[in-house]
């Protein structure tokens, strides 16, 4: 073949290489400026650096309930808590009412939810004692036999001095008038203890003898009413006039026309008015409520289903009483004692007297024991704190801009966190006291969006939108 020939085929496939690659980077050109027109692509674009600020609307605040307070060093005691109920004080919450002698209740007085005072009737018993009947006899025949002796001493002491009568016929009725007079007062008692008011054992020496007997509420006892931390509870115990205790009966373990011994129980008085708060705790918690205990470090205490609306401001100041030395075998804890005064309200009902008491035996508390004092601490709800791993931040507020800062927790409980002054937060800055994790989705969207807030940081720490 001619060399010529040969040229001709060869440029021309140059040509044509040549042409489509101009027409592939006329078409990747005009590719690349749509692409740019239309947002898709960004070269050169820098990493969005992580947000620490955000911005919340005054309408956002007000949705989430979020109000922020300034930072305030204090100091703060580290507590454990420990689970207890309330519990009936021995010895001064109930009472048990008996029987004085051996009968058969013909009344009952007093029901279960009624209240009455000291003094009041309870029962009515009509008397099948035999003992009481002859205590009764023996009673009435020796003030017969002192009104006979105190006859003849007055008829001999004449006959005495005149010389007719030896003088120890005198001394002989001296020495059985005191007899008489001993066996006198020995019956008197013995009807006292068996239920028998003063008026009714004057009738039996004048011989009416008693066939019936009431069985009434017992005296306050002596231990409450010298107890000062003790706030008898009254009538009227809202305006004060009354001061006189009272009781609630409990239970009736009698019923009409029953017969009873003496000593039986016939019914169960409560006055609630001193109760004691019994903790559970487990033994390594032992040390600490012994320590609470002898440095009488006060305790604070939730009370579950409490309704503080209708009730006084609760202010007492509890301490830890005594310690349990033994351990139940079966939850493996040991309890320990704190006293309470009770609170209490009275009010009319078919003409009597009803009492409803704030605190009830068996209510669940939450005890709040002291174990450590921290000093020159922040103190925040439990909510103010949000938690990423082994970091923790709280937000700073500055109008409505939240910066968000690492602090250092020291302790936290079911209801505050304690954050360590080391410079992280200055005293005097308002910190949200609430919906930190909120915030914190928030500022973590907002950074995930490429949104940054429009603000500035001031060398101070003080956040500011950029103007």
């Amino acid at each position: 073949m001619p060399r010529s020939r040969m040229i001709f085929p060869v440029a021309g496939l140059i040509l044509v290489i040549a042409g489509l690659s101009q027409s592939q980077r006329i078409r990747d050109a005009f590719k690349s400026d749509a692409e740019a027109e239309s947002g898709r692509v960004q070269p050169d674009a820098p990493p969005n650096p992580e947000l620490k600020t955000l911005k919340m609307t005054e309408q956002a605040r007000k949705n989430l309930g979020l109000v922020s307070r300034p930072a305030k060093p204090q100091d703060y005691w580290r507590t454990i808590e420990v689970p207890g109920e309330i519990v009936d004080r021995p010895g001064y919450s109930d009472r048990g009412v008996t029987s004085p002698a051996v009968g058969v209740v013909t009344e009952v007085h007093a029901f279960p939810g009624d209240t009455v005072k000291p003094g009041d009737r309870l029962f009515t018993l009509r008397l099948f004692s035999e003992y009481l009947q002859n205590t009764q006899a023996e009673l009435f025949k020796a003030t017969r036999e002192v009104q006979l002796i105190t006859e003849q001493y007055a008829r001999l002491e004449g006959l005495v001095k005149a010389g007719g009568v030896p003088e120890s016929r005198l001394i002989e009725l001296d020495n059985q008038l005191r007899r008489q007079k001993a066996l006198i007062q020995s019956c008197q008692q013995d009807l006292l203890t068996r239920g028998l008011n003063p008026e009714q054992i004057s009738s039996v020496t004048e011989g009416t003898f008693v066939s019936s007997i009431d069985v009434v509420a017992p005296a306050a006892l002596e231990s409450l009413k010298e107890d000062s931390s003790v706030q008898p509870v009254t009538y009227r115990i809202m305006d004060g006039h009354n001061s006189e205790l009272a009781f609630e009966v409990q239970e009736l373990n009698v019923e009409l026309g029953q017969q009873v011994q003496a000593g039986q129980l016939l019914s169960m008085l409560a006055n609630h008015q001193s109760l004691l708060i019994e903790g559970h705790a487990f033994k390594r918690e032992a040390s600490f409520l012994a320590r609470a205990a002898e440095n009488r470090w006060p305790i604070r205490c939730t009370f579950a289903e409490d309704d503080q609306v209708d009730w006084p401001v609760f202010d007492q100041t509890l301490e830890i009483r005594h310690l349990a030395n033994t351990i139940d075998s079966v939850t493996r804890t040991f309890d320990f004692f704190v006293p309470l005064r009770n609170q209490s309200r009275s009010y009319e009902k078919d003409n009597r007297t009803f009492v409803v008491w704030r605190f009830r035996p068996g209510q669940r508390v939450r005890l709040q024991v002291p174990v450590e004092e921290l000093k020159d601490v922040l103190v925040l709800p439990a909510a103010a704190v949000v938690r990423e791993g082994p970091e923790a931040y709280v937000f700073q507020q500055n109008g409505d801009l939240f910066l968000r800062i690492s602090v250092h927790v020291l302790h936290e409980d079911r209801l505050h966190i304690v954050i360590a002054r080391d410079g992280s937060v200055k005293p005097g800055r308002y910190l949200a006291q609430s919906a930190a994790a909120t915030l914190n989705r928030v500022l973590k969207a907002q950074a995930a969006s490429g949104i940054r807030a429009d603000v500035h940081v001031h060398a101070d720490g003080t956040v500011h939108e950029s103007h």
